[in-house]
């Protein structure tokens, strides 16, 4: 009975992020992966209460799989330059706490690659090129500082090209 109710569930959320992908833009892409890794990890972080060893071990690797394939592999390093190769090694880095984590059923070292990817999806939110400045400011502040340089938006967006 359930069984049916949770498959159809879990399709409706495969076409969501399926549309989701199709009418992403690049910057939107990257951002999607930040989710779908942090995703991964929390249910992990559950199911290692849960003590559910198989589930664990399956978010866990596709945590690894997204950051190693989806946000390593989107990476640029001749374009990144020094920015892209901080990035390589930030996700090799991650690569492996998720599988000391995984070996030593470790919820600490899981909820530091959590809280990484968290601090990276924010910087690079901070950066969207379609993104509305949102902030209040007094009447006789400077606002140039909200600007961001184009060079400086082109230089992050090719990092992920």
């Amino acid at each position: 009975m359930f069984g049916s109710a949770f498959r159809g569930a879990n399709a409706y959320a495969q076409v969501g992020l399926e549309t989701q992908v199709v009418a992403a833009s690049p910057h939107k892409l990257i951002t999607l992966l930040f989710d779908g890794a942090m995703t991964a990890i929390t249910n992990a972080i559950r199911q290692m209460s849960e003590e559910d060893v198989a589930a664990k071990g399956k978010s866990i690797s596709h945590a690894i799989l997204i950051i190693e394939s989806g946000l390593k592999g989107a990476l640029n390093i001749k374009a990144g330059g020094e920015i892209a190769a901080n990035l390589e090694a930030l996700y090799e880095y991650m690569g492996q706490r998720l599988l000391q984590a995984n070996l030593e059923n470790n919820q600490e070292k899981l909820k530091e690659v959590h809280r990484l990817l968290g601090e990276l999806k924010s910087a690079w939110e901070s950066i969207d090129p379609t993104r509305q400045p949102h902030v209040s400011m007094e009447q006789n502040e400077d606002t140039s500082i909200l600007d961001i340089p184009p060079t400086m938006t082109q230089r992050f967006a090719q990092v992920a090209a």
